[in-house]
């Protein structure tokens, strides 16, 4: 497939504000455990309003591979049957419950409401960093099932497809949330980096079982089935086309394999191997900086990873379209 970087950047970026978001909110949870020291209300609203930003960007960032923009709202209109659809419902109310709990954060509307059992304190941002949890995992099954859902791409075609959206989404979120903290002098480095290093090497087992899962699929489609005559001994001459066209745009990357070996190699180690030396490191000798250059370096690695992602699947019109004698 061709990747497109407006779809790039919108599962990026998207995927890493609601990782951030997740990490804001597991901490606060942390904490009302005594497991973690309190933080002050302004740094949940001032990472809760970075995680919108990123979502925003993300937003902004799919309109650019629209043909008309100004019917992007008639996607929400399949939500019964169109997993598209359904990431189009569920982004902006996983945006509104962002807000809103960096709203109650920044003006510390966080008295509590209730208590529970007459030890757990209930205020209004914990009843609304639940919702936005359940929104934003559900938002990671929505965006990873638009591609999982398609069967005649069977590199796509499996669960660890929302494995590896998930998990890579998680792993930056909190990456980011230590470079966060590093900047504002917050000691949860440790603890943002310690899930951001979980969460990362989980994406890095479900991304090398999907890697080597796809180098071992079977067609189920061929130059045959393609054109509908059975030959067992067929050889295709020219391209099908005089010319360019959107099939030959559209649904082929045009690279080399020298290239895709290379982009390969580079989101290994910079979405995996590197963000977990850099933040380890940044543990080790109490570094303001080192979190900040991981979530940068792995963030570039995540790039290349969505870029390969699309690039490696097979659209079965290329038997036809793209095989050139």
């Amino acid at each position: 497939m061709h990747p497109a970087f407006s779809v790039i950047f919108l599962t990026t970026l998207i995927g890493a504000g609601q990782g951030l978001f997740l990490a804001l909110y597991t901490g606060q949870v942390y904490a009302l455990a005594n497991l973690l020291e309190a933080q002050s209300s302004s740094f949940y609203a001032v990472g809760s309003f970075l995680a919108l930003l990123l979502l925003v960007a993300g937003l902004i960032a799919s309109f650019f591979h629209l043909g008309h923009p100004e019917r992007a709202w008639r996607a929400a209109s399949q939500w019964r049957t169109s997993w598209l659809s359904r990431e189009v419902i569920v982004l902006p109310i996983t945006m509104a419950l962002v807000f809103l709990y960096g709203v109650v954060h920044y003006f510390g509307w966080t008295g509590p409401l209730f208590t529970v059992k007459n030890a757990l304190p209930v205020d209004a941002s914990l009843i609304i960093g639940l919702l936005g949890t359940i929104a934003a995992f559900a938002l990671y099954v929505c965006t990873a099932m638009i591609y999982a859902s398609l069967k005649f791409l069977q590199e796509w075609h499996s669960p660890l497809t929302v494995a590896n959206y998930t998990f890579l989404g998680l792993g930056s979120g909190f990456m980011l949330a230590a470079a966060l903290a590093a900047y504002l002098g917050i000691n949860l480095v440790g603890f943002f980096g310690t899930w951001a290093v979980i969460a990362t090497l989980a994406g890095l087992a479900t991304r090398i079982t999907s890697l080597l899962r796809n180098r071992r699929i079977k067609r189920k489609v061929s130059l045959q089935t393609a054109i509908g005559v059975r030959h067992r001994d067929l050889q295709q001459k020219a391209q099908g086309a005089m010319g360019g066209s959107f099939n030959t745009r559209e649904f082929f990357h045009g690279k080399s394999e020298e290239t895709l070996t290379a982009i390969k190699v580079w989101f290994l180690l910079a979405t995996f191997v590197l963000p977990v030396l850099l933040i380890t490191l940044a543990w080790w000798l109490q570094s303001p900086t080192l979190p900040i250059i991981a979530f940068v370096v792995q963030y570039l690695g995540l790039i290349g990873e969505r870029w390969h992602f699309f690039a490696e699947a097979r659209h079965p019109q290329n038997l036809y379209y793209q095989s050139i004698a």
